[in-house]
C-alpha cells in the first residue's frame, strides 16, 4: 500500500517540478502580434504577460476611437495567441506525465 502511495506522491512531485519548468519557458516565450496593417505591435508571453506595446506615431494623432478599437483587436488576438502556446505546451507535458491524456 505505502508503496503506491510513494509512486503517487513521488509523481506529484516530478508533476509540480515540470509545470514549474513549463512556467519558466512559457515566461520566456515570446509572441509577437500585429494589427492594423503593423502600426500596433504587441509582444506577450506565453503565460499571457503583455511585454511592450508600440503604436506607429501615424495612430498617436488619430481618431481616439479608431485607435481604441485597434488596441482591442491587437490585444485579443495577441492573448489567443499566447493561449494557444501555452494550452500546446500543458498537453505536451501531461501527455508525458498523465498516460491516456492527449
Amino acid at each position: 500500500m505505502f508503496g503506491k502511495l510513494g509512486d503517487m506522491m513521488g509523481k506529484l512531485q516530478e508533476m509540480k517540478q515540470k509545470a514549474e519548468e513549463i512556467k519558466t519557458s512559457l515566461g520566456n516565450t515570446i509572441i509577437k502580434s500585429e494589427s492594423a496593417g503593423g502600426d500596433i505591435v504587441i509582444e506577450i508571453n506565453g503565460n499571457r504577460e503583455i511585454k511592450s506595446l508600440r503604436l506607429a506615431d501615424s495612430l498617436q494623432h488619430g481618431d481616439k476611437k479608431e485607435l481604441e478599437n485597434h488596441l482591442l483587436t491587437a490585444l485579443n488576438k495577441a492573448i489567443k495567441e499566447a493561449d494557444k502556446v501555452n494550452e500546446a505546451e500543458m498537453k505536451k507535458a501531461a501527455s508525458g506525465l498523465l498516460p491516456g491524456i492527449s
